[in-house]
This record gives C-alpha cells, sequence and structure tokens, in this order.
C-alpha cells in the first residue's frame, strides 16, 4: 500500500522519539509533528511558495541520518576549512563529530557546544529559548524541523564580551547508500553588548543524494552586535531548506551575509523581528544558479518599534534554465515611527531560458517614515561588452568580466576580509576562464 509523504514522516518519527534531545523538549516536538501533519508540505496555491514547487522534496523518500564512523576522511575535511583562525563545530550528516572541531582557549562564560549536549548540560539557556522564536507554526520545515530535531550548535556569547576569533559552524554531508536528510538546529544567543562573528558552511560530497532542513534561531540583547554569514555550497542533486529567525532588542546590530551557490532545489527564509528602538539590520545576499537549479530567497523585516533601521541588498546570477526567486517583505508597524528601510533585488540572466521572479513588498502602517524598494530583471550591458570587445578581450572572457563585476557589488559589502577573498575566488571559479579573471581582478 502507498503511503502520502506525510505519513511516511509520521512514521519515521517512531524510530526519533525520546532519542537525543532533552525529555523536556518532547511536547514541544510532538506538538510539531502534529503541526505538520495538519498542514502537510506547502504547495504553489500559497502565496508564499507561489513560485517554489516542494512536490520533488515531498515525493522523494528519505532517511534519517545516522552517525557514520567512516563519514569523511582528516583530508576531505581540511580541504573544505577555510583556513581561518577560528573556533570550529563540524558535524557530519547532521551529527556533531567532536574529534574534527577545534575548540579552544575560550573566553570566561563563552559556550559552543553540541546542542544535544547542552539541552542535558546548560538547561537553563537551551530550554529558555529553543523553539521560542523559530516557532514552529511559521511554516512546514520549521515544523518538521523542532519535531526531528537531532543535533545542532549552541553558540552562546556572555554580556560585554567580544569575540575576536571568528565561530565557524560545518555542516558536512558524506556519501551514503540511501538518500538522508538532515535537520540542523542553531542556537545563537548574545548578551547584551556583546560582539561575534559566525560562519554556517553547508557543503555536500559529489554523487550525494541527501535533504537538508535547518533553522537557525538568534537572539541579539541590547547593543549587541552579530556578524553572521551562511555559505551554501550543496551538491547538484541536493535539497536545501533553510530558516533563519532574529529577535533584536534595543540599538543592536545584525548584518546577514547569505551566498547560495550550490543545490538543486534551494530555499532560503530569513525574518528579523526589530522589537525595541535602535535596532539595527542589514541582509545581503547573492545567489548563482545555473543547468536547472532552483533557488528562492523570501525575507521579512518587522519594524516594530520606533526609530529602526533596515537595508537590504540582495542580487542573483541565473544561467542555463536556472531560476531564482526573490520575495522581500518589510512591515513597518503602527508603533514604528522613524523607521528607515530601504530594500534592493537586481538579476542577471545569461541564458534567454534563465527566469528571475522578484517582489519586493513594503507594508507600512506608520506616517513618519523613510522607505524605498526596486528590482531589475536584465542581461549583460551591450555597451560595457562592446567597450570590452574593442580592447581586444575575448567575448567570452568579457562576459566573465562583466558577470563577476555584478557579483561582486554584493562581495565587497563584506566586511570580514579573509572570507571576502574566499568569496571571491568561490565566485571566480564558477566562471569560463577563471585562471585569467583573477589576472584582471587582482
Amino acid at each position: 500500500m502507498n503511503i502520502t509523504p506525510v505519513e511516511s514522516y509520521l512514521s519515521a518519527f517512531t524510530q526519533l522519539e525520546g532519542k537525543f534531545i532533552a525529555p523536556w523538549f518532547s511536547e514541544r516536538r510532538r506538538a510539531a509533528l502534529d503541526n505538520f501533519q495538519q498542514n502537510g508540505f506547502p504547495t504553489s496555491r500559497q502565496e508564499n511558495w507561489k513560485y517554489t514547487d516542494v512536490r520533488p522534496i515531498a515525493k522523494r523518500e528519505f532517511n534519517l541520518a545516522k552517525k557514520e564512523k567512516n563519514g569523511m576522511s582528516s583530508d576531505q575535511i581540511d580541504r573544505i576549512r577555510w583556513g581561518l583562525d577560528c573556533q570550529e563545530l563540524i558535524f557530519i550528516n547532521g551529527h556533531f563529530s567532536s574529534s574534527n572541531s577545534r575548540i579552544n582557549n575560550l573566553l570566561d562564560g563563552v559556550i559552543l557546544e553540541s546542542l544535544v549536549t547542552a539541552a542535558d548540560s546548560r538547561t537553563d539557556i537551551v530550554q529558555n529559548h529553543l523553539g521560542n522564536y523559530a516557532d514552529y507554526s511559521i511554516g512546514s520545515f520549521t515544523a518538521l524541523n523542532t519535531a526531528f530535531l537531532h543535533d545542532g550548535a549552541l553558540v552562546y556569547i556572555p554580556e560585554n564580551t567580544v569575540i575576536d576569533k571568528p565561530i565557524c559552524i560545518f555542516y558536512l554531508s558524506a556519501a551514503t547508500k540511501q538518500p538522508f536528510i538532515t535537520h540542523p538546529r542553531n542556537l545563537i544567543i548574545l548578551g547584551a553588548n556583546a560582539q561575534a562573528t559566525v560562519i554556517e558552511s553547508y557543503i555536500g560530497t559529489e554523487n550525494t543524494d541527501y535533504f537538508t532542513n535547518t533553522v537557525t534561531e538568534v537572539i541579539i540583547h541590547a547593543g549587541a552586535k552579530l556578524e553572521h554569514y551562511k555559505i551554501q555550497q550543496e551538491n547538484g542533486q541536493s535539497f536545501h531548506i533553510g530558516s533563519f529567525i532574529a529577535h533584536q532588542e534595543k540599538n543592536s546590530r545584525l548584518e546577514s551575509h547569505s551566498i547560495s551557490l550550490g543545490g538543486r532545489l534551494v530555499r532560503n527564509d530569513l525574518i528579523s523581528n526589530l522589537t525595541q528602538a535602535g535596532a539595527e539590520v542589514t541582509l545581503n545576499g547573492l545567489y548563482m544558479a545555473r543547468n536547472r537549479q532552483h533557488v528562492d530567497n523570501h525575507t521579512l523585516i518587522n519594524h516594530l518599534e520606533p526609530h529602526t533601521r533596515s537595508e537590504e541588498y540582495y542580487r542573483g546570477v541565473l544561467d542555463d534554465h536556472a531560476r531564482g526567486v526573490f520575495n522581500g517583505k518589510v512591515i513597518v508597524h503602527k508603533d514604528a515611527q522613524k523607521t528607515d528601510a530601504h530594500q534592493s533585488n537586481a538579476n542577471l540572466l545569461l541564458s534567454d531560458n534563465a527566469e528571475a521572479d522578484t517582489k519586493p513588498e513594503l507594508e507600512i502602517y506608520a506616517d513618519d517614515v523613510k522607505c524605498s524598494h526596486g528590482a531589475t530583471v536584465g542581461q549583460l550591458d551591450k555597451q560595457m561588452l562592446f567597450y570590452l570587445r574593442s580592447r581586444a578581450i575575448e567575448e567570452e572572457k568579457a562576459r566573465s568580466l562583466l558577470t563577476y563585476a555584478f557579483a561582486e557589488d554584493v562581495i565587497k559589502r563584506i566586511k570580514f576580509a579573509p572570507i571576502r577573498k574566499q568569496l571571491e575566488d568561490l565566485v571566480i571559479g564558477r566562471l569560463p576562464d577563471a585562471a585569467l579573471i583573477r589576472e584582471f581582478v587582482t
């Protein structure tokens, strides 16, 4: 007898119940599963999923990822490291790898741990925050993540603490015999006036069939500053659904940089709630898709109180039969006077078959605000292409240079130089004549 996609997850839940996360989370886990059972997977009839069909995920059967004894060699892991002097938490197929992680010389009060470990040993911190901001009612995939949560990272920076070293969280997907699913959950908490840089990196080996369904909850207390990077380099046959939900308090600062380069079907949901006066958020995003990749970015910024500020700048580069989706929504609530909000999305189509759907939105319920938004979809500038050709630059090389210049407009906004250089190399590596392009831009 055939079972529905939802029923297959209900069946898999029986394997997980009572395992991994602490018993106090069981009630919320079960409630999240009930929510998923009631609502099922989203469909294109829902406005937020109008341009993204998740049936390739819903119809496919994924096994819960098991802890692999020989998932990745140390040489493989070394090759994907960013080469930074950083604190590292490494997860292989969704499970924390203490032997490959590098955590040392932490300042007093700083906590970098597997979320499973912290749920038992740091119950007061985890129980007070986990699931309170990324509520399972947000959507079906967040409900699935909450129901099947089995590991992730806890980053806790106490008040008045500044972390100089970046914190790198790697999620590595290694080959298995059967398609598998992981549900990483990250909890990042910055106390008042704390500062940190956190880098989430998602990488999959080739010939690996898997689905990553990740959720990151962020709490930034008064005066704190977080610089956050999400770099997604999944392989071309994988699926990636990611949610990032931030709660920002008075005079807090969040800089989010979302880079999507891989994956067959990708969806990034990012929500920032500016809950107190003086809170600021900057969202930068770059998505590059080719072949038949589908990348969907949905953002939501809630200006809830006066004197809050947001900036949003996303760019997409689409080639072959790729499709990019951007939906950026800014809501200025009734009491949020003196809000300053600006949003921009630009898309570059390198092929007649590529497609971009862009929908910037503003909802304003206050009268003393300064807000703007805009979106463009176009091809390479023919005049600029002609200019480069007139300087004896071959057409393919000229197209690559102009493509890089378009993408670089997002990359240059990254303040952290080592990551900026790494991303420049990644973007150039996707272009024809990469070695020659490097000579022009370095």
